[in-house]
């Protein structure tokens, strides 16, 4: 017997895994190496003393009865993944073991012992529940996002699902693939065929399909899958997630409507608009048209007789008349800017800006000003819409000058570039009565009036008009400025425009 447990000590010792040795009812160590000594983490002197000495932690983990219990039966025992409990430096630490107690005979065939035998467990064990833990997660996320997924198996034609699948597809239990199929929409079973053909290029495929239900209700699914192949290159799986996405469809569905309808309602009131463009252009400029002649011919026939009353309330029906005719002229202007496009031509500024220098020139001189305008550069636009432009922002810096002073017009230009554009930027800066901040935006919509009509003619609608034709030249304008310091108008323009009409 001693050469025996000689031999067994040999073994035990230079074993890689923890072995130990328990001898009597007391579980006297009387063997342990230095894997099973590293394990316990009790130190070096452990032999000769007690296992229920030595880990006390044990006493209600059942694990000193179950190697008692073989001392007693000869009936080996055996853990699989079971965990243990162990003090590792005053630290109470958890740790999975795979372990067995097995009986050790004498010669006379006697039970005098026990040898455990242990694998530490513990690494893989907890990698084993991060990935339940993981795949419950999933779970619970592909419950909550309304998703179901599923695994095709393209031999047997089996399917697996889980999630939400059967809730979307309106089944219960075990389905093959051929009754998902055929609960697809006629006419979307093309379109399935033509993404499997498509995945079995690229691996991967992704369709939108609306499920027929049996109470003839629809119901629209996304679905997204992937081909899995063996070594040899050959499907065999098809895994993928299926989307519930009828919400998502019905809202698109009547989203479109309303762009539609509001589509439908926005040209009709650019229909009306241009009517009453035209209403304003045959029905009213002709009656103001009137109104000023026949008012200029009484004034001329009574220009001898007529006091000073009178002769004011006909100056009063001629401004009027005059304020009409602007006011129509600016609607007509605004309304009808979009209505037809503009051919695209080169347009020399220089020309542009001298050509209204002769267009104000009763104005310019009547106020004493002084239009001061750098040579510019040629760019691309619509002459027309450019020099209505040109003249309406000239034509404000003369207006709103002030009393004592005379304007002062200065016209200037650089070019910048922006994302791999040439863009001009022309400066029209004024001296006159200003800008206060809080108008920087203000002043470009339609019909806004900072001053009194009684201060300053006008119709509210010219920067409006500029801020449109800037816009369809693809441009940006702006204006800076100080109360009673000057204003400047800053537009930028393309040098070049991509299309052909504007």
């Amino acid at each position: 017997m001693y050469d025996n447990l000689l031999l067994l000590k040999s073994i035990v010792e230079t074993a890689p895994f923890p072995i130990a040795v328990y001898v009597s009812d007391e579980l006297k160590i009387q063997i342990a190496n230095p894997a099973m000594i590293t394990t316990w983490g009790k130190g070096e002197d452990v032999i000769g003393k007690s296992y229920k000495d030595i880990l006390p932690e044990l006493e209600n983990q059942q694990i000193f009865d179950q190697v008692l219990s073989v001392l007693k039966t000869g009936l080996a025992f055996h853990a699989k993944n079971a965990r243990v409990d162990l003090v590792i430096s005053d630290v109470l630490l958890t740790h999975y073991f795979n372990y067995s107690f097995t009986p050790l005979y004498d010669s006379d065939g006697k039970i005098y012992g026990v040898m455990n035998t242990a694998t530490d467990v513990t690494d893989f064990n907890l990698a084993q529940k991060q990935i339940l833990s993981s795949d419950e997660r999933l779970r619970m996320a592909l419950d909550s996002s309304g998703m179901g997924t599923y695994e095709i198996d393209l031999k047997t034609k089996k399917i697996k699902t889980s999630g939400n699948f059967n809730e979307i597809w309106s089944i219960e239990g075990e389905v093959a693939n051929e009754q998902l199929i055929s609960k697809l929409h006629s006419d979307d079973q093309l379109l399935r065929e033509k993404a499997h053909k498509e995945a079995q290029i690229t691996g991967k495929m992704c369709y939108e399909a609306r499920i027929l239900n049996k109470d003839n209700s629809i119901r629209w699914v996304k679905i997204n899958g992937k081909i899995i192949k063996d070594e040899k290159g050959n499907p065999t799986t098809i895994i993928g997630i299926v989307q519930d996405i009828n919400e998502q469809k019905q809202f698109s569905e009547e989203l479109k409507k309303q762009v539609a309808e509001n589509t439908e309602e926005l040209r009709r009131s650019n229909d009306d608009l241009l009517h009453f463009a035209n209403v304003v252009s045959h029905d009213l400029k002709e009656p103001v048209r009137k109104i000023k002649f026949f008012n200029g011919l009484l004034r001329n026939e009574t220009e001898k007789d007529i006091n000073e009353s009178s002769k004011k309330y006909l100056d009063k029906v001629h401004y009027s008349a005059e304020r009409m005719q602007t006011i129509i002229d600016g609607i007509l202007s605004y309304s009808t800017i979009n209505k037809t496009t503009q051919p695209v031509e080169n347009i020399n500024l220089d020309a542009i800006v001298e050509n209204i220098k002769i267009d104000l020139e009763l104005v310019i001189k009547e106020k004493g000003a002084i239009l001061i305008a750098s040579e510019l550069p040629d760019i691309e636009g619509a002459p027309i819409l450019i020099q209505q432009l040109f003249y309406n922002l000239i034509h404000n810096a003369l207006k709103f000058s002030k009393a004592d002073q005379p304007p002062r017009v200065i016209i200037s230009s650089i070019i910048i570039h922006n994302d791999g554009n040439d863009l001009l930027q022309i400066s029209i800066k004024d001296n006159g009565i200003g800008l206060d901040s809080s108008h920087y935006e203000r002043i470009f919509n339609a019909f806004e009036r900072l001053h009194s009509k009684d201060q300053y003619e006008g119709n509210g609608l010219g920067l409006a008009l500029c801020k449109k034709i800037v816009k369809r030249h693809n441009g940006d304008i702006r204006a800076i400025g100080e109360k009673d310091n000057g204003a400047e108008f800053i537009v930028t323009l393309p040098l070049k425009q991509f299309k052909t009409t504007i």
